[in-house]
C-alpha cells in the first residue's frame, strides 16, 4: 500500500498524519502513477485547513500537483503507457506516493524537465496563461504589473507575460524574491513594502500608469495596485492570501477599468477542451525553456509538517516540493 498524508478532519498540519492509501483498482479512463514529486502552495495548506472557499470530502489527503511514472493504464487509455513520465493536477490527493487519476489530467513531461519542476509546473503556469490570455487578453508592448512576483503563480505570470511582450515590473515583498522576478525575466522590480509603493510602481513605467494588474495577494495590496492602472486598465484577481480586500466603486469608472476575477478551477470544470489546450500550449513553452518554474526547497514526504508550514509562511523565493524520487 502506498503512503500518504491524511487528516481525519480540516485543521493545521498537526491535524494530519502519514497513513496508508487503501488500494482502488483503475477504471478503464484511469491511470495509476507512482509519484516522485509533488508541489506545495499556500492553497494546498488552506484547502487542508478547512478555510478554502470549497471543501473537498473528508478523510482528506492534500496536494494538486504532482509528476511521477505511469505504473497501471486502464483499459480504454490509448494514449499513456507504463513507464511514461507524466505531470498532472487535482483536487486533493498528492501529497502522496500514488494517485489514480483521469488520464485526461496527464501531460507527458518534456525533454530535459526534472520531476520536481514538472511537478510545480501546471496549476501556476495554467493560472497565469489563463489569467493574462483568456481573462486579460494582455496585448504585447502593454505593462503589467505582478504582484507577488515571487511566488508560485506570481513568478509564472512574469515568465508568461514576458515572452508575450510585455513590460514587466515585479512586486516582491524580499530581495530576493525580487531578485527572482529579474532573473525570471521582469524589467524592474518594486518593493511590495515600501511606503511609497505607487511612486516606484509609476517610475518603473515612466510615470504612466499599468495596463493590467495581475494580483494573487489581496488584501490591502488590492486598492493600491488598482489604482495604480491607467485608463482602461485590467486587474485580475488570481487569490487572496491577504485577505478578501475593498474596492470602492468610484475607481473603476473614473479609470474605465475592469476587475476581473480568474478561477483555474471552475475554469478546468466548465471549459475543459480551452483548459486542456492551455496545458499543451504552457508544457511546449517548458520544452523550449521559454517557461521553468525555481524550486526553492525539496523535503521528503515524512517530512510534510515542515514542509507545509514554510508554504504558509511565503518566505521562499521559489516553490516547494516534495522529492519522493530521493526519499
Amino acid at each position: 500500500m502506498a503512503r500518504a498524508v491524511i487528516g481525519k478532519e480540516f485543521g493545521p498540519p498537526e491535524a494530519y498524519a502519514l497513513g496508508e492509501l487503501p488500494a482502488r483498482e483503475v477504471a478503464p479512463h484511469e491511470v495509476r502513477v507512482a509519484i516522485r514529486a509533488a508541489g506545495i502552495s499556500f492553497v494546498d495548506v488552506l484547502t487542508a485547513q478547512g478555510q478554502y472557499q470549497v471543501k473537498p470530502p473528508l478523510p482528506f489527503c492534500p496536494g494538486s500537483e504532482a509528476a511521477g511514472i505511469v505504473k497501471e493504464t486502464g483499459s480504454k487509455v490509448a494514449e499513456f503507457y507504463i513507464g511514461d513520465r507524466v505531470a498532472f493536477s487535482g483536487w486533493g490527493g498528492m501529497f502522496a506516493e500514488e494517485a489514480v487519476v483521469p488520464a485526461s489530467s496527464l501531460q507527458t513531461i518534456p525533454a530535459g524537465m526534472n520531476f520536481t519542476e514538472a511537478a510545480t509546473f501546471s496549476v501556476s503556469y495554467t493560472t497565469a496563461w489563463h489569467a493574462l490570455v483568456d481573462r486579460g487578453k494582455l496585448q504585447s508592448g502593454e505593462t503589467l504589473l505582478v504582484l507577488g512576483a515571487g511566488g508560485a503563480t506570481g513568478y509564472a505570470a512574469v515568465q508568461v507575460g514576458k515572452h508575450l511582450g510585455a513590460r514587466v515590473i515585479a512586486s516582491a515583498s524580499s530581495k530576493a524574491k525580487r531578485e527572482l522576478a529579474l532573473a525570471g525575466g521582469a524589467d524592474a522590480a518594486v518593493e511590495a513594502r515600501a511606503d511609497e509603493w505607487r511612486e516606484q510602481v509609476r517610475a518603473a513605467n515612466n510615470g504612466k500608469g499599468v495596463d493590467i494588474v495581475f494580483d494573487p495577494v489581496g488584501g490591502d495590496a488590492t486598492d493600491p495596485a488598482f489604482r495604480s492602472l491607467g485608463w482602461g486598465g485590467r486587474h485580475l484577481v488570481i487569490g487572496f492570501p491577504g485577505g478578501i480586500g475593498s474596492l470602492r466603486t468610484n475607481l473603476p469608472l473614473l479609470k474605465g477599468a475592469s476587475l476581473i476575477g480568474v478561477d483555474i478551477r471552475q475554469f478546468g470544470e466548465k471549459e475543459p477542451q480551452r483548459a486542456s489546450e492551455n496545458r499543451k500550449t504552457i508544457f511546449a513553452l517548458a520544452e523550449q525553456g521559454i517557461l521553468r518554474p525555481k524550486i526553492a526547497k525539496r523535503y521528503p514526504l515524512d517530512r510534510f509538517r515542515e514542509a507545509m508550514e514554510e508554504a504558509v509562511i511565503g518566505q521562499c523565493a521559489g516553490r516547494i516540493v516534495f522529492d519522493l524520487a530521493s526519499s
